[in-house]
């Protein structure tokens, strides 16, 4: 089973973030928790951890795009 990467909301009036980079690749593992990304929001750059574990099969958004708060940025398959 898939488990979507979401944007998460960092701050209570982040309504978008922009994707900096990504700190894995298709095909990586991925543990919970784990940082898998970077994003960029107005407070600054975060990593964004993984909402779960298996391999990292697809990554929907490249660096450099912008966003909104919940949009699909990955998938991970257990």
């Amino acid at each position: 089973m898939a488990t979507e990467v979401r944007l998460i909301q960092f701050g209570m009036g982040m309504i978008e973030g922009t994707v900096v980079r990504w700190l894995k690749q298709v095909g990586d593992p991925v543990v919970a928790g784990e940082p898998l990304v970077e994003i960029d929001a107005e407070k600054g750059t975060a990593e964004m951890p993984s909402p779960g574990s298996g391999t990292l099969t697809a990554i929907l958004v490249e660096p450099g795009v912008i966003v909104p708060v919940r949009e699909v940025l990955a998938l991970v398959e257990e």
